[in-house]
């Protein structure tokens, strides 16, 4: 289903409402396309708002929808999107569904995808969180890994300990041996974005207790290396 231009608020370019409107007629319209997709109607949708516990009545969604309304907060964006079964940037910006969209007050408009990079911070511009938001996707990415293979080394643990051939010990040997090094790794990687983290006195991400051994037990700092 391709969403026209004129159910994002505007018809022509010599009708563009203010910024406001049109960002505010934008997710109007698709939240408007996504539940009658869906197949829900405006009460379903605020029964559903209820349940998620952050009620928006029937009758302010109607009035959203057809453009009554005079303003549209983010959490009933968040709340709304979670309804919908989708994300608060996906109603915000509609991929697939409108051409255009205005970032800013002022600014030409651009493809929705643009305008969502930019939002997301995955842009090449210039900011001033770019670091922080690197060590911490950094910081996820190893946890990640590290649990992986920690859960994998218990397996191969295992296969080791009911080996019933010599090959079969030894097979599992060398599977272990492979896990070991992919923890040693992302421990490394973990602590290396930990300690930028600190540098730049940012809240360090929570750690499980089989991963404790990655802070040091001092006040040593662990050397940092590029990420």
């Amino acid at each position: 289903m391709t969403q026209r231009d004129s159910d994002a608020g505007y018809d022509d370019e010599d009708d563009v409402p203010e910024w406001v409107d049109h960002v505010m007629a934008t997710v109007a319209a698709e939240v408007r396309r996504r539940r009658k997709e869906l197949r829900m109607s405006a009460q379903d949708l605020a029964d559903r708002c209820e349940e998620i516990g952050h009620p928006i009545p029937r009758n302010v969604i109607a009035n959203m929808e057809s453009g009554r309304r005079a303003n549209l907060p983010l959490v009933d964006v968040m709340v709304l999107a979670r309804a919908l079964r989708t994300n608060p940037i996906c109603l915000i910006y509609p991929i697939g569904y409108v051409a255009e969209v205005q970032r800013l007050p002022y600014e030409h408009r651009i493809a929705p995808w643009e305008a969502m990079v930019w939002f997301i911070a995955q842009d090449s511009g210039s900011l001033a969180d770019r670091d922080m938001l690197r060590y911490q996707r950094e910081h996820i990415q190893a946890l990640g890994e590290a649990q992986a293979a920690m859960a994998s080394e218990s397996y191969a643990q295992y296969a080791v300990e009911h080996a019933t051939s010599a090959a079969e010990r030894a097979e599992a040997l060398r599977d272990q041996a492979t896990c070991l090094e992919r923890i040693d790794q992302a421990k490394q990687r973990l602590r290396v974005a930990r300690s930028f983290i600190r540098r730049d006195r940012g809240l360090l991400p929570y750690l499980p207790p089989e991963l404790a051994d990655v802070d040091p037990s001092d006040d040593s700092t662990t050397e940092e290396n590029d990420l």
